[in-house]
């Protein structure tokens, strides 16, 4: 029988190579739509991903440059405390303060604050003048424009976006993330070997100009301060939205989860230990394990077309996390550096599908009068809780060991994770169709 496209005078049409349809490629890359239907949104994001990439090489360069005064490993270690303690107090103000005021503006002023720091970067390192006081308080200064600028610039995010396309976007805004931690610190250190410390500060000035750029062309983004009794506060107050948070279960287990994850499973601070107690290795040892989750986010970020069909967010973000600690469990009892290097991974994609999911529901689920409140309480969260981690699991290997720590810690976290699910169980029920905090 002949073929219904063939005619007697053609031959028949050969197989050409096989072709993935495109809702298998969406199911399997990236969901690209939120770049591809908002013209501010991919300003936005092309903006964030070129700026953040120079932050990451200017803290490189901070840290080598701090490292080359001193000679100390402490002095170093006061580079992250000195912008840990702006993070934690000015996040919640900056919230507040992207509830009052123009967003755009804020993001403005913020991202213009911190490339004049970079500049005066530059210009002590061009002047060579080297002093750690100056570093410490510049680091302090842009960790205070982040703090501003973050709650901003993700509060922007529902407003530029339908709800059906947060998803893709904050998996794209984890793409952004990850990339730039990995990327952002060897572009750094090969520039200052080759430069010097002013070179890599006066490429972090240049980059901010694509987040300059971005903001400068958005709308006015007044936040809406409508309230069910009537008219609005004419100040947003921190307090309001801590009391909002507590009448809203769904997005507290959001923050609960996550700290459950950070604070319990975050093996990161045992790394020096495990290199050379596990696997007998050295210094690329652990330049390998802290990679590795760095590479599984990435992936996570890679492969996330499907985030976007799941309806049950709740649901997803309490398998990601029980994902992450048990991958963290499983990576306590390895003795083999690739089979560590995989659970690691595993656990840095599972965090990456719980990070979309938990932004995604406190975009989608807060009123827009609140969002830069809550986004300034994810802030906290999520500078803090690894902190807090490090500090747990190095005191429990002390009193312990290592494999304890990490078994022990991944188990801890299931076992939270699990007490949590039960007390809030509308939390696993929560469907993004309808959003209820």
């Amino acid at each position: 029988m002949r073929s219904r496209d063939a005619s007697p005078g053609k031959p028949a049409p050969q197989p050409g190579p096989a072709v993935v349809p495109a809702p298998v490629r969406r199911r399997l890359f990236a969901d690209l739509t939120p770049l591809r239907t908002s013209v501010d949104y991919r300003r936005l994001w092309f903006g964030n991903t070129i700026s953040w990439m120079g932050q990451q090489m200017t803290a490189l360069a901070v840290s080598l440059q701090v490292y080359a005064i001193t000679r100390s490993t402490f002095a170093v270690g006061l580079v992250g405390l000195c912008s840990l303690v702006p993070l934690v107090i000015f996040g919640l103000y900056g919230g507040a303060v992207a509830d009052t005021l123009d967003r755009r503006k804020l993001g403005l002023v913020s991202a213009t604050g911190a490339s004049v720091m970079s500049v005066v970067l530059a210009g002590a390192a061009l002047a060579r003048y080297h002093h750690v006081w100056l570093l410490y308080s510049v680091v302090a200064l842009q960790a205070v424009c982040f703090a501003m600028n973050s709650p901003a610039r993700s509060s922007m995010i529902p407003r530029l976006l339908p709800p059906e396309q947060l998803p893709a976007a904050n998996a794209l805004n984890s793409l952004t993330s990850n990339l730039g931690l990995m990327a952002g610190p060897s572009l750094g250190g090969v520039i200052v070997g080759l430069w010097g410390y002013q070179a890599a500060y006066l490429v972090d000035v240049v980059a901010f100009g694509a987040s300059l750029y971005a903001m400068w062309r958005l709308p006015a983004m007044r936040p809406d301060q409508g309230t069910e009794g009537g008219a609005a506060p004419r100040r947003a107050s921190v307090v309001d939205g801590l009391r909002f948070l507590a009448t809203r279960p769904n997005l507290r287990m959001t923050f609960f989860a996550d700290l459950a994850a950070m604070v319990l499973a975050q093996p990161r601070a045992l790394f020096p230990a495990i290199a050379a107690l596990w696997y007998g290795g050295d210094a690329k040892t652990v330049g390998l394990l802290v990679a590795a989750p760095a590479i599984g986010s990435v992936l996570g970020g890679l492969f996330s077309g499907w985030l976007g069909r799941v309806r049950r967010h709740g649901r997803a973000i309490l398998c990601a996390v029980a994902a992450w600690g048990a991958a963290i469990a499983v990576f306590g009892l390895t003795r083999q550096l690739w089979l560590g290097l995989f659970f690691l991974a595993v656990a840095g994609a599972a965090d990456t599908v719980s990070m979309v999911f938990r932004s995604t529901m406190l975009q989608a689920a807060t009123p827009d009068r609140m969002r830069g409140r809550l986004q300034g309480v994810f802030i906290v969260v999520v500078a803090g809780g690894p902190r807090l981690g490090d500090f747990l699991a190095g005191s429990a290997a002390d009193l312990t060991s290592p494999s304890t720590t990490v078994v022990c810690g991944g188990l801890a976290c299931l076992l939270v994770l699990g007490l949590l699910a039960l007390r809030w169980r509308g939390f696993a029920r929560y469907d993004a169709r309808d959003p209820q905090a």
